[in-house]
């Protein structure tokens, strides 16, 4: 991309708040799910989506706004798909229960299984990058290896099911957050887990009975943030034990049971969160301040995530099937 050509070399300078729509892209018949830049910089013009609708598109979000590949491998929801690292493959989990990593160029599949369980999240090994977890409509979250196509690892839990999963950073513990909510106690909301030995490090992260549908990662301090059904987004040490800050919480978006994603800027000073009225929100990250509130859609904003080279660009996703890029 042109566009794109004149960030590759410099730094990621202070991020600012998009102001107006350039691209409204609503190819999808079914809610989008979410959405993923390509983590490889000269070809992060392309963006990634996995809807209801059955399929995983790609577009190119950045200089045309038109799809560019559309996958058409699952037989039900797509409710998750990520990159690979370098950018030439997509894994993608949903409804059907099937597992696909498919090459973007010739649009077959490299690997496929059937996983015993619905997948609902799916997220890459940071340093190894022929290893994901999957996670879904089961107690269990399984940790796969593309080369061999079997399951590695086990992590079992005692919940009915995993919402997100996050890596904490160099992948030797990762966090799952899940629906064990009960009446009297708040315990197993987020669970931290040894990567190698499968151990629960700890199941007494997040105290307040509400479910967390997505966690994120700040790209320099050792913090985390989970977005909470409490309609707010909680902050949180990533290092043991894992507390969290009682003086900070972003408030005044909705969640209200969407799997409403968060994300921080590229540089960390902003977060910014999908909400169900259809607005995203843009918060201070240090003082916890919303800054704007950008009405983007009519139905739910379900992610909302950030160009990782040019400093103002975002994408949001809708239960509308709406993707939308803002500068």
């Amino acid at each position: 991309s042109e566009l794109i050509k004149p960030y590759l070399g410099s730094k990621y300078k202070f991020t600012e708040i998009p102001k107006s729509l350039i691209f409204c892209m609503s190819k999808h018949s079914g809610p989008v799910n979410e959405i993923q830049w390509s983590p490889v910089r000269e070809q992060s013009h392309m963006l990634l989506s996995a809807s209801m609708d059955k399929t995983i598109k790609v577009w190119d979000a950045v200089d045309t706004g038109c799809c560019l590949k559309k996958y058409s491998c699952h037989s039900c929801a797509v409710r998750a798909a990520r990159w690979s690292s370098c950018g030439r493959q997509i894994l993608s989990g949903g409804f059907d229960s099937m597992l696909h990593l498919t090459d973007i160029e010739t649009g077959k599949q490299i690997f496929s299984s059937k996983n015993e369980f619905r997948i609902s999240t799916l997220k890459f090994h940071p340093t190894e990058s022929n290893i994901f977890i999957c996670g879904g409509f089961s107690p269990e979250v399984k940790a796969w290896d593309i080369r061999t196509s079997k399951v590695l690892r086990v992590y079992k839990a005692a919940v009915q099911q995993t919402l997100d999963i996050l890596f904490l950073p160099e992948g030797r513990e990762f966090l799952t957050s899940t629906d064990a909510v009960s009446r009297d106690s708040a315990d197993r909301t987020i669970i931290a887990w040894d990567f190698q030995s499968a151990a629960k490090i700890s199941n007494q992260i997040f105290h307040e009975r509400y479910t967390c549908p997505s966690l994120t990662l700040h790209p320099k301090e050792p913090m985390f943030v989970a977005q909470t059904n409490g309609n707010y987004l909680a902050l949180f040490s990533a290092q043991r034990p894992y507390r969290i800050n009682k003086k900070k919480r972003y408030e005044g978006h909705k969640v209200e049971g969407f799997a409403v994603g968060c994300e921080f800027s590229p540089d960390g000073t902003l977060l910014v969160t999908g909400s169900s009225d259809g607005k995203v929100f843009f918060y201070n990250y240090h003082t916890a301040r919303i800054i704007r509130a950008l009405s983007a859609h009519k139905e739910a904003c379900v992610s909302a995530i950030f160009h990782p080279v040019l400093p103002s660009l975002l994408a949001t996703c809708s239960w509308a099937g709406e993707i939308k890029i803002w500068q």
